[in-house]
């Protein structure tokens, strides 16, 4: 793909990692043609759907690439934003006194970790288990008893500077360092999305997102997930106009929270700008849960999004739903795709209330549209779960 990527109608921007205590309004980085000494350390997710967009509506494309791997969704968003808000200004009072004591340690240090993850790619960083370490991550400049997940400095650093400048929409790829804190999540993405478009001025630009990839240990037994749950709060932030999301449950590795294949990403993304920010009539997601009916011990589901119709990957058998009864007690349960509706029953829950599908951090899940695109995970009840009170 590196030795492919000359095309001189794509350019590329990339925004250098950084902080800064107060916004700042300029950056350094310079527009590059696209080409195989360019493209190499862009965001490949981003390239991919750049060079589908160019080639689909035949006009030239530039790239903005503002990431950095780890960092919380509350690091991109400007401190205006985040005092007014409650979920933020819990999160602000807690990290405060560490900021205002050790602000200029803790920036030296990060950008230390930039500098050295721009020296080593594709990183794995120390404390994953079971992962690679490549190269030998920088010694702090001090002995700091914490460091704090990369603070709200980040969009001062790397977003603040292109604000207003004219863009078209907005591809986000974010929420693993936020799994812990899901249902805070639901606030806090919607948050983000209101805030840059409130920033740029520019009215409910496209704003589209990557739903969380499958990832860890394949879990037999049905059971509760945080990253279900961020997944779920993803999917609820399409309530927003002008969004849309691509599903990524197929696509993750279970040893690898970094998985390879960015190609489809970019694909999936860019069929949501077309439908989205261009007014193609496609279909551009796979199918979305819709409503549900219960009837003689089955519970039928309807989706949006259908396509074609209603399939199962591999024309299997249909994997990855659970269904409960009033115990709230989830057991595996099968399903049936029949007339573009799904069936799903299990013989020991007789009264069934309840359906999951892809509800754990690595589900076995496989229903897809006719368009080869994977259904959203999802979750018909409204119980608690595992992240509800955590901040």
């Amino acid at each position: 793909e590196v030795a492919d990527a000359l095309y001189p109608n794509l350019r590329l921007f990339q925004i250098k990692n950084d902080l800064s205590p107060a916004p700042r309004n300029d950056c350094e980085g310079s527009w590059e043609v696209c080409r195989p000494s360019t493209v190499g350390d862009f965001s490949a997710a981003g390239y991919f759907f750049g060079r589908k967009i160019m080639q689909e509506t035949n006009v030239p494309i530039g790239l903005i690439n503002a990431s950095w791997g780890g960092t919380t969704v509350e690091a991109w968003i400007s401190i205006d934003a985040q005092y007014q808000s409650n979920e933020f200004r819990n999160i602000l009072d807690h990290w405060k006194p560490v900021l205002e004591k050790k602000s200029p340690e803790i920036l030296s240090f990060y950008r230390k970790m930039a500098e050295w993850e721009e020296d080593v790619h594709y990183v794995e960083y120390v404390g994953k288990p079971g992962l690679p370490i490549y190269g030998t991550p920088p010694k702090s400049p001090v002995k700091l008893s914490i460091v704090p997940q990369l603070p709200v400095w980040v969009y001062n650093a790397m977003i603040a500077p292109l604000v207003p400048y004219a863009i078209k929409g907005v591809i986000w790829y974010q929420g693993e360092s936020n799994a812990g804190r899901a249902y805070q999540y639901r606030k806090l993405f919607p948050s983000l999305i209101r805030n840059w478009r409130r920033l740029w001025n520019q009215g409910n630009f496209p704003f589209l997102f990557v739903q969380l990839a499958n990832y860890g240990k394949s879990d037999p037994h049905p059971g509760e997930s945080a990253w279900a749950e961020l997944r779920e709060a993803q999917l609820m932030t399409l309530s927003l106009s002008n969004t849309a999301m691509a599903v990524a449950i197929d696509l993750g590795e279970a040893d690898n929270i970094h998985p390879g294949n960015k190609q489809d990403v970019g694909y999936r993304l860019a069929l949501g700008a077309l439908k989205v920010a261009y007014g193609e009539n496609i279909i551009h997601s796979g199918p979305v849960f819709d409503t549900m009916n219960i009837e003689g011990g089955r519970i039928h589901l309807r989706f949006s999004c259908i396509g074609e119709g209603l399939v199962s990957k591999n024309n299997d058998s249909v994997k990855g739903f659970t269904i409960a009864g009033e115990d709230r007690k989830f057991s595996r349960a099968k399903a049936v795709i029949i007339d573009n509706e799904v069936t799903v029953w299990n013989e020991i829950v007789t009264d069934p209330i309840a359906v999951r599908y892809g509800w754990a951090n690595n589900p076995d899940c496989n229903l897809y549209n006719c368009e080869g695109l994977p259904a959203s995970p999802f979750r018909t009840d409204d119980w608690h779960g595992i992240t509800v009170n955590k901040k």
